[in-house]
């Protein structure tokens, strides 16, 4: 019986002309699903890349966990005995000490300046080095000196370089903007550091490469006259999705005048950000799918009055009721089924596409990011598989149960 329900329901699906294609209704309500299961599964791609590509950059090029001392900006004078008991902290990595400052960039004979972030890091630490950077200046990876000129060495992001039209073994100018010397007259002059550019780094994240450089402790320290001192001490742990542990240990230990945030936190509002707007890409191309269900239920309610005499003669000939209810089942769950797969198939290769060959350029200042970054959680693919398979058969109870519902004598009757 089940065979020839799954015949009955093939024959009801296909065109009157000698039954070779589908008919035009039916193109249409799987049409339906297969578009909106394709654009459903590639928004979910990109959005859970997009996701993901910030998250292992910020991860990357910022550490864990930081710990600052309170008081006028980021000036931790006395470090190391708060640097030993960092280290202690359960599931630490790394900890080094770092510096970072506003500074202004101006290459000489110029007038023209930009604005950037300088990081005084460890040029060869024990640990490796705390961001994708500074493990890359301590493999030699990135070229950090010793220099031509004898000043100071700087790795520079590619784009922040290019404003500047700067190339490895140019000197520039560090203004510092967070403290000036005093004039004989009382006013303010600023200080003025020359470095050499050695080396320029790509993350492929527009905010660091067009704002992030990178020397050693000892000239920036200099360059801000902290003597001894450090800004900030950076922590890595070995699992940076549980960071708030540790980050709250430390706080703990450390006390007052000591403070910490993670990159979780200061990430926050981004990253909910990016949550929220995937849910609701989500829900609104699912609405293409719970529209290509009022597809289906159009086509099969043409059919059953397009077959009500056939349906007749069926019954009249012994076919039960749930048997003709499970045939236009078969036809509804057939054009969902084959919808989206067809729409899988689609988005699967769509994304492979975008993924292998990155042929979409963001504008770097716009979305942090210079390519569309695409990734696919088997899960997502599941779940959309599922709803839309499960929609499609939803949209078949209707008329399924309208056809199973006629009576033989009043069908046969029917014009």
């Amino acid at each position: 019986m089940k065979r020839l329900d799954w015949f009955i329901a093939r024959r009801y699906l296909a065109s009157r002309r000698k039954g070779r294609f589908v008919s035009l209704i039916t193109l249409i309500a799987v049409g339906g699903v297969f578009v909106g299961v394709a654009a459903l599964i590639i928004v979910i791609a990109v959005m859970t890349g997009l996701q993901r590509d910030l998250q292992a950059k910020i991860i990357g090029m910022n550490p864990h966990v930081y710990v600052f001392q309170q008081g006028r900006g980021f000036r931790m004078p006395d470090w190391r005995p708060a640097l030993e008991t960092v280290r202690q902290a359960p599931g630490v990595v790394v900890a080094e000490p770092f510096i970072m400052t506003q500074v202004a960039v101006f290459v000489p004979g110029t007038d023209y300046a930009q604005a950037g972030m300088l990081y005084g890091v460890d040029p060869a630490p024990e640990s490796g080095g705390l961001t994708t950077v500074q493990k890359q200046i301590a493999s030699g990876e990135l070229d950090f000196g010793p220099t031509s000129t004898g000043y100071p060495p700087l790795v520079m992001g590619r784009r922040l370089a290019e404003r500047l039209s700067v190339f490895p073994g140019d000197t520039i100018q560090i203004v510092s903007l967070e403290n000036f010397n005093t004039g004989g007259g009382g006013e303010m002059v600023p200080i003025i550091r020359p470095f050499e550019v050695t080396d320029r780094f790509s993350t492929g994240m527009y905010e660091y490469d067009s704002n992030f450089m990178y020397a050693a402790l000892e000239p920036v320290q200099d360059l801000l006259h902290l003597e001894d001192g450090v800004g900030a001490i950076g922590v890595n742990v070995s699992d940076p999705w549980a960071v708030q542990g540790t980050a709250q240990w430390i706080q703990d230990e450390l006390r007052f005048p000591y403070y910490t945030n993670d990159w979780v936190q200061l990430n926050s509002s981004l990253f909910s950000a990016l949550k929220l707007e995937k849910i609701v890409m989500t829900v609104i191309l699912f609405l293409i799918v719970v529209v290509a269900a009022f597809n289906i239920i159009s086509t099969l309610i043409m059919v059953v009055a397009d077959k009500t005499r056939e349906i007749g003669i069926l019954k009249s000939m012994g076919m039960s009721d749930h048997t003709v209810l499970r045939i236009f089942m078969l036809q509804g769950l057939a054009i969902g089924v084959v919808g989206t797969l067809l729409g899988t198939g689609l988005g699967l290769g769509l994304t492979w596409a975008l993924d292998t060959y990155q042929f979409i350029e963001l504008p770097g200042d716009v979305y942090f990011l210079d390519s569309l970054p695409v990734a696919l959680d088997p899960v997502d693919v599941a779940l959309i598989v599922l709803l839309s398979v499960g929609v499609a058969f939803a949209a078949t109870i209707y008329p399924a149960r309208q056809a199973a519902g006629l009576l033989p004598v009043e069908a046969i009757r029917h014009d």
